[in-house]
């Protein structure tokens, strides 16, 4: 009988990618898993302890549950209490408290409530990075001195005993990797790929603004503006096919097999985010073979080193621009970073089993 209880309550993306690569692992009867379709995140959050309170055998063995922060742990808990012996173990992917908005009065704050609530019901807290894990617990008590005419206690430091950081697994032995070039071939045009979310999280105007600005010094370059798209594009995009005059090499997403084939003959892998906690499409691509060029802030100067890292959108044309009308000055950069960068510390070979002696408590 399983004595582990998988529950992700957005199966999908990189909360289906992390069950799917720790599943290879377990043996089939270690285990039962339980998910909800990654549709619809507000209701997931809202009403999935509900669901699998409804869902879970009553006749069971679980010594260990495992699920994702966007399941209340602690509202499970408390319409199953046969499951609070079990050692709780959850991971962020990301944190509510941290997670930007419009307009701060467009917050639900239900949803930071109940990713701290069910930190307090777990026995352990596991987040995808440093950043994460400390831009969550440095907002607790701020998040709840907003709470009118009540006050709480000692919560932050309840919490934070339980808390570690593991990296996201990234399996990058299915990527495809930057092939050789002859010496003799003529370089393109640098390619600079843009692999997010066509959402505002992703900040696709400053990657338009950049990039105009780029096209403005009379430098040649290509872009694909990759990652997932919606209904409705970011009225920053409207139109910029034509207005980067043919230097749009790709526009929109890609089966996975062609776009692992991009990354691959991509140069810089560039990002504009003001959301990210982890960045597992700017590993792949850094992976595959391309030169990250990243804001300085968020989850980034932890991962890629300080002269990768830009402060303003002027910084970031700059180098734009240098790398775009000398070709070996940036291949000089590009030999020089991978020759100093190590990626194997995010690899799922390395991380799986830190995950898999954490789910059968034999570390």
């Amino acid at each position: 009988m399983a004595s582990i209880l998988i529950l992700e309550a957005f199966y999908g993306g990189s909360h289906k990618q992390l069950v799917d690569v720790l599943l290879k692992d377990l043996k089939e009867e270690e285990y039962d898993l339980l998910t909800i379709p990654a549709k619809k995140w507000h209701w997931c959050a809202r009403m999935s302890a509900l669901h699998f309170a409804g869902r879970i055998s009553t006749a069971h063995r679980y010594q260990t549950i495992f699920c994702s922060s966007v399941l209340n742990l602690a509202e499970l808990i408390g319409m199953r209490t046969d499951l609070a012996a079990c050692r709780k173990i959850v991971y962020f992917h990301e944190n509510q408290l941290c997670y930007p908005v419009r307009d701060a009065k467009q917050r639900d704050v239900q949803y930071g409530i109940n990713q701290i609530t069910t930190c307090l019901c777990a026995d352990r807290i596991l987040f995808n990075s440093r950043y994460n894990m400390n831009s969550f617990l440095d907002s607790i008590e701020s998040f709840l001195r907003k709470v009118p005419n009540m006050s709480f206690q000692g919560v932050r430091e309840k919490i934070v005993p339980k808390c570690d950081v593991l990296y996201f697994p990234v399996e990058f032995g299915k990527l495809t990797k930057r092939g050789v070039k002859a010496e003799k071939e003529e370089s393109p045009p640098l390619h600079i790929i843009w692999p997010h979310r066509w959402e505002h999280d992703k900040n696709p105007e400053q990657l338009v603004e950049g990039l105009l600005a780029l096209q403005a010094k009379g430098v040649n370059f290509r872009v694909s503006i990759l990652g997932e798209r919606f209904e409705t594009i970011p009225s920053c995009f409207e139109q910029l096919e034509e207005r980067l005059e043919g230097k749009v090499a790709q526009f929109g997403p890609l089966p996975r097999e062609e776009y692992l084939r991009t990354l691959a003959e991509g140069d810089v892998v560039l990002s504009t985010a003001l959301h990210e906690f982890y960045g597992v499409a700017m590993l792949e691509a850094v992976y595959s073979g391309c030169v990250p060029l990243v804001p300085n802030r968020l989850v980034y100067p932890e991962l890629y080193p300080k002269d990768k890292l830009f402060n303003t959108t002027a910084q970031l044309v700059k180098q734009l621009y240098n790398w775009c009308r000398n070709r070996a000055l940036f291949e000089k950069h590009r030999a020089d970073f991978f020759g100093k960068i190590s990626l194997g510390g995010y690899s799922a070979e390395q991380l799986v089993p830190q995950f898999i002696a954490i789910l059968r408590n034999t570390e």
